[in-house]
This record gives structure tokens, C-alpha cells and sequence, in this order.
């Protein structure tokens, strides 16, 4: 038996190359649970590990692919069979273990969600891992006591993935939603998504020596990090609270601790990545009810294979919007 695989080797000074291969089954990692792949998306850890590997890829070749869902194929783990839909995202998968960029995944049982009623593969592949650490945010938002009404809500980096499915399901559950964005041709793609106002990313992306600032956000999921989350801190409302997503502005902090003392205002850190088993289920199972599915596939880019080299670099450049769907079979 055969398979497709977008494969990455390492060339000689240490270059790397991504093609599209055909396999053996027997190349196929170790795990209990064979998947059939139907469909997968595209990361910014992915366009890391199809290019340079950003230290996240120990050995080559490779499959990246840190998202899949499909149909199992054979399991020797009781609490999946052949014909189960399901759903994989982060366990290092794509990275220190090959992934979804095939048509066919090995992987262990407690790495699988099964796929919740309401999605199928591809939609579960739009919203993927983005949109997932996306539902994450606002449920530890909403653990900390965030509810429609409170105010507005902002989303920093709103028309990157995370971003994307942030600005829908807030506002698709009523939250008034704040888009930041640095393009402005992205405006009328994030008030279709449900955003009520577009703050230009240039209002947010100098840190004031002022450590507070006028009480303006009911709450905040953050995908930037750096100066801009230093300086949102300042302006949160009080005992609000700011999810951590990502940190596309930098990994410094150069933030004071006036607004946690002063404040109350609580950061809040969003890990997909070792999620326990159990708000995995939670969050998928949130997806699958306050996701608009409508908009999410407003932002869906559908993509094959051989699409995947180029988007990689795309969106290590900020150059793409939205989710790209990957199709392993196109």
C-alpha cells in the first residue's frame, strides 16, 4: 500500500526542499492509530517546519503538518475503530512527529479528539488549530468572568488565523468585538466577520511611560505579544482579563506590573499544544456550536500539496488571511 506525502529533506548546507513523494505504509511512524487524512490546514509553525524547521524538526525527511482530521483507518486502541472521524492538533505532531501533509497518519490514540456532531473533517480543518486555541482564549476569558455587555472586546492581529476565528465567534456570541489590524485593506474582511470597530494597529504599537492608560477593553485575545499586549495591559478594564495567544510582535514584555496591582487585570497564558484530553473535548465541542460556520468559510483558502512550499513562506511574511484548508488528495 501506498501513500502521498508532502516530504521535507535536508539538503547538503543544511537547505531544505518540500515535494510531493509517493510512500510506503511502512514508512509511517509508530503509533496504534492509522488515520486515512482527508484534510488539513496551514500553521505558522507549519511554514517553519516546511522551510528552515525553526528548531522545531529534529530529523529529516519529514512530514509537517501540525492539523489533520479524517477517517481511522486501524487501530490497535480500543477507543477507536475503523470509520471513526477524528481530529488531531498539537502533541508536537507535524514537528518531532510527521503529520498531516499526507494522505495517511500514524499516530497515538491520546493524541486523537473524536470529531464532534455538527463538523466534518474539512470544516474541522478550517478551524483547526488557530481556530481551536482561538475558542481556548475565549473560554478562559469567559472562565474569569467575561460576558456579553461587559464592553467592547479587542482582538489584536485580527485577520491572521487565530484573529480570524477569534472576531466571529465573539461576536456570533454577542460580544462587541475591536479588530486590530496593521492592513487596512482588511477592514471589510473583519466587519464581515462581526467586528464593530477597526483599531489601526499603529493607535496600539508604541508602549507610554504611562503604565495606565483610560479604562477601555472588557477583554482581549492577544496574538501579538511584545510592545502592543505591554501596552493593551495598560488600557484593560478593571479585574479584566487578556488571553495570550501568540507573539507575532516579539517574545519581550516590556510591561510594568501596575496594571495587575492597581487593576486587578489578569493575563491569561493559551496553550494548545498539551491541552488535556478533557477541554480539548470542551473546546471542540464549542466549536462545533458557536463557531458561524458561514463565516469561517467566508476565510477559508483552499489549498493541495503542492500549494504548501509557497503558502509557507506566505504566511511567515504575514501574507495570509484567514484559514487555508488543505485538500491531501488535490
Amino acid at each position: 500500500m501506498t501513500f502521498r506525502a508532502l516530504v521535507v529533506e535536508e539538503e547538503e548546507q543544511g537547505q531544505k526542499s518540500a515535494m510531493v513523494r509517493t510512500l510506503e505504509d511502512d514508512a509511517l511512524p509508530e503509533g496504534d492509530v492509522t488515520v486515512a487524512v482527508e484534510y488539513s490546514t496551514l500553521n505558522y509553525k507549519d511554514g517553519l517546519c516546511l522551510g528552515s524547521g525553526g528548531g522545531l524538526v529534529r530529523k529529516y525527511p519529514h512530514v509537517p503538518g501540525i492539523d489533520f482530521a479524517g477517517t481511522v483507518e486501524a487501530s490497535d486502541d480500543a477507543r477507536y475503530k475503523p470509520g471513526d472521524k477524528v481530529v488531531l492538533t498539537g502533541w508536537r505532531v507535524g514537528e518531532v512527529h510527521w503529520g498531516g501533509y499526507a494522505e495517511k497518519a500514524r499516530v497515538r490514540a491520546d493524541w486523537l479528539v473524536p470529531l464532534p456532531e455538527g463538523l466534518t473533517t474539512r470544516s474541522a480543518m478550517a478551524v483547526g488549530t488557530a481556530g481551536l486555541t482561538a475558542m481556548l482564549a475565549i473560554m478562559a476569558l469567559e472562565d474569569h468572568g467575561l460576558t456579553p455587555g461587559n464592553g467592547e472586546v479587542l482582538v489584536t492581529g485580527a485577520a491572521g488565523g487565530v484573529g480570524s476565528v477569534a472576531t466571529a465567534a465573539l461576536a456570533h456570541l454577542g460580544y462587541e468585538v475591536a479588530a486590530v489590524t496593521g492592513r487596512p485593506e482588511q477592514a471589510d474582511y473583519l466587519t464581515d466577520l462581526g467586528a464593530k470597530r477597526i483599531v489601526p494597529r499603529e493607535e496600539l504599537a508604541e508602549t507610554v511611560k504611562r503604565p495606565l492608560e483610560a479604562e477601555t477593553w472588557a477583554g482581549c485575545v492577544d496574538a501579538v505579544g511584545g510592545a502592543m499586549l505591554a501596552r493593551v495591559l495598560g488600557q484593560m478594564k478593571y479585574g479584566a482579563s487578556v488571553a495570550a495567544v501568540g507573539l507575532a510582535g516579539g517574545a519581550q514584555l516590556p510591561a510594568t506590573v501596575v496594571p495587575f496591582l492597581l487593576r486587578g487585570v489578569n493575563l491569561l497564558g493559551i496553550d494548545s499544544v498539551m491541552q488535556p484530553y478533557g477541554n480539548r473535548v470542551r473546546a471542540w465541542e464549542r466549536v462545533a456550536r458557536d463557531v458561524p460556520m458561514d463565516k469561517l468559510e467566508a476565510m477559508v483558502q483552499p489549498a493541495g500539496l503542492a500549494d504548501l512550499p509557497d503558502l509557507g513562506r506566505a504566511i511567515l511574511k504575514g501574507g495570509v488571511r484567514g484559514r487555508v484548508v488543505v485538500d491531501v488528495s488535490a
